[in-house]
This record gives C-alpha cells, structure tokens and sequence, in this order.
C-alpha cells in the first residue's frame, strides 16, 4: 500500500501551523514572490494548465483552463472567490486547510489574482464554519502586515485585498453561481447559464471561482514548478489529493496520497481501518453526492478517470463507509430526505421530485420494506429528474437514488422476518 503523501498536509503539521511566522518557515509566499516578480500573468496560468491541475470541488474542471476563460481585456473590476462552503456531506477536508494552514490558501487566491488580473478576492465561508471566521481573519491581517496583500505587493506594483463573506447555512450556495447570489446579498438559487461565472460572475464582472483545496495546491505548483507537480498521479488525474474518510471505521480523518497510489479498499481497510466484525453495506467515495459502491467494487484507485470506469466519481474526496446497522432502505430515505430539504426549489423537477420520493420511502421505511410498486415508482421519479435542472442537486439525488435502487433492490423488496 502506498504511503500517504503529505505535500498540502505538510503545511498544517505544526501545533502554531495557522501562523504567519510558521508559514513562512516552512517555505510560504514563495510562489508568490516567484509569480509577481517573475512571471506574467499568462505565464501562471499556462504553468498551472500544464501542472494538469482540476479543481478539488467535485467537478474535476481545469483549473488554468478556467483561469484563461476570464477575458483577458475586460475594462471594469474581475474577482476571485474561494468556495468554502464545503456542505457536502462527509466532507471536511477544507476546514483541516483553513483552520490550520489558511497562508496557503491565502498566496493561492493573490496567485490567482494576479493570474486574472482581479484586484480583490472573496473567501466564502459556510456558516457552520464561524468557528474558523476568527482564524482566517486573523491570517489576512498577518498577511496585510507584511505586504502580502493590500497595494503594491512585495514591491510588485500589484494590489490585491481578501475579504471574508459567512454564508447561510445552505448547502446550494456550494455551486458556483448559487453562491454568487448569496455573495451579492441575495437568495442562494442557481443562476442560467451560459453565460459562465469567467464571464458574468459576481456583480456581472468576471469571477475566477475556485474550491479551497485547488488554491492551497496553486502555490505548490509555482514554487516546485509544473514539471514537477505533473509527475505525481497519473494522467488524467494528477497531484495529490486530499480525501476525506468518516463512517463505520476506526481512524476517520483527512489524509493525502498522490492519486492513483493506492485504491479505496486499501484507503479503508489499511488506513482508516474497518472494526472487527464490522460488515460493510456500501461506500460513497466522493461524498453523498456520489454513486454509491457495494463492498465487491471497491478494488478501484482514487483516480477521476478509475471511479468513472465503475459508474461513480471522485467528487469532492469525501469517503463515506455505511455499515449493515443502517439498512438500505434508511440510507435511502435519509439521503433523498437530505437532497429534498437542501433544494433551493427553483426547479419543478428537483423540487417536487425529491419530495416525492422522500414521502413513498418515509412509508416505505414505517412499512419495512418497499413494494414493488414503490421502487418502479421511484425509478420513473429518478428518470424524470435527470438532466432537468438547473444545477447539480437534482442530479445528485438521481445518482444517489438509481444507484442504490439498482444495487439494493432486493434488500428494499425484502419483508422483515416475523419475531
């Protein structure tokens, strides 16, 4: 089994590791210095498209691709924004970054600025995360003492500012667009598109949104180089990763590997460790809005390009290990009830959709089992939300719902066995 990788995670291995004075021994805003003084905006941009970086959000979509999408002759003010609104369930690997290394995060928004030509810079928290407000606001004023933010950075000629936004608890305002609404002040609903947030982002200007974890590995890869950086995964899955793993086993936590170097069955029985006598019902290994696997499909690397082979994905890394003492019949109700309660009800689809199959498996599960009737019913809802939607939720709940409909059919049928 490969050992873990720690490249993001050796910044956060200190007890004062949050510190500026920590942050710069172990090697921080040398990027930084390396990407105002050295290199032209363009230059960043096709070093972190050739260093193969996607983002770390769940959607996998090139980083410097998107970065070269913000137009380059834009007269008016360009932004970038960090999504830590981590509210998909089972994930928790941007809090262990913010909490105890948020100078990376930090020099990766200024990096990403500079790359864009934005002057300002959001980092949208979600508002179960308060707790950290303090710490990263505590971080911007260290990096505001010396220079690494406000004007004429590091003697560069380049401004940049980073400001905090709390969110409201919702769990849409994690897509792009959504949390654009609610940065303006407004409901978190998903926006049309096109046009692209690259294009018509916050405040109609151009916005660069990216998800903590891919602004904490952009430092990384200027200061080591793209070359570098590439070598580690595999090709369509390069770098390390952060994943993170809770659930049924011994050693939850958020650990990094290069991707690749070791599949999910080793992931949880090797590193996280399963308890004895612990039988495994089945494993979301990108979080709950990914595909569900039984326990005979988890000898899969942790690759985009592997997960997608069996019929899932690598999501956001969030690795959930559901045991047999929740049944499936209440991880299905509890996943749709989820989905049904986070929708932002924009569309009729995910809207009425989610609802309805909360309340036939809410009388499924007081039955104790579902009729035949009632999952044929729930595969034709399933089929009527998938592709229908504005944004990602109804999708997911698609996903959740055929997965385990197709894989636990004949648990849902089954009767309970008379005491």
């Amino acid at each position: 089994m490969a050992k873990e990788y720690r490249l993001l995670l050796s910044f956060t291995d200190k007890e004062e590791s949050h510190t500026l004075e920590a942050y710069e021994s172990l090697g921080g805003y040398r990027g930084l210095r390396k990407a105002l003084l050295e290199m032209t905006p363009q230059e960043i941009i096709d070093e972190v498209k050739k260093s193969g970086l996607k983002g770390r959000g769940g959607a996998a979509f090139p980083t410097g691709k998107k970065w070269d999408y913000v137009p380059k002759d834009h007269p008016g003010p360009k932004y970038v924004v960090d999504n830590a609104d981590e509210g998909e369930p089972g994930t928790f690997k941007d809090r262990e970054l913010l909490f105890k290394a948020p100078h990376l995060v930090l020099e990766g928004m200024v990096i990403a600025g500079k790359a864009i030509g934005a002057r300002e810079g959001y980092i949208y928290l979600r508002y179960e995360y308060l707790w950290l407000f303090d710490r990263v606001k505590n971080a911007i004023k260290e990096a505001y003492s010396k220079g690494y933010l406000g004007k004429n950075i590091l003697g560069s000629g380049f401004d940049f500012d980073v400001y905090v936004y709390l969110g409201a608890g919702a769990y849409i305002a994690g897509y792009a667009t959504a949390l654009l609404e609610s940065l303006e002040g407004k409901r978190a609903i998903p926006r049309i598109k096109p046009p692209r947030t690259s294009r018509v982002g916050l405040y109609g200007k151009p916005t660069a949104v990216n998800n903590t974890e891919t602004h904490a590995t952009v430092p990384v890869i200027i200061s080591k180089g793209a070359d570098w950086y590439s070598r580690l995964g595999t090709p369509e899955s390069r770098g390390t990763r952060l994943f993170a793993i809770s659930g049924a086993v011994e050693r939850p936590g958020v650990y990094e590997f290069e991707m690749g170097s070791l599949t999910l069955r080793e992931f949880i029985y090797e590193v996280a460790g399963v308890p004895n006598g612990t039988e495994i019902l089945g494993v979301f290994p990108g979080g709950l809005s990914s595909e569900i696997l039984t326990p005979d499909e988890l000898d899969v690397p942790m690759t985009h390009e592997d997960l997608e082979r069996v019929g899932s994905t690598l999501g956001s890394g969030a690795v959930i290990v559901v045991d047999r003492s929740v049944s499936a019949l209440k991880l299905l109700r509890r996943s749709l009830e989820f989905f049904a309660y986070e929708s932002c009800g924009k569309c009729t689809p995910c809207r009425d959709g989610t609802n309805w199959m909360t309340r036939v498996l809410v009388q499924a599960e007081k039955r104790g089992y579902a009729t035949r009737e009632d999952v044929n019913l729930l595969k034709e809802i399933s089929r009527m939300i998938r592709g229908k939607n504005f944004c990602p939720l109804g999708d997911s709940a698609e996903y959740v719902a055929r997965s385990i409909l197709e894989k636990y059919e004949d648990e849902l049928l089954r009767k309970p066995v008379a005491a």
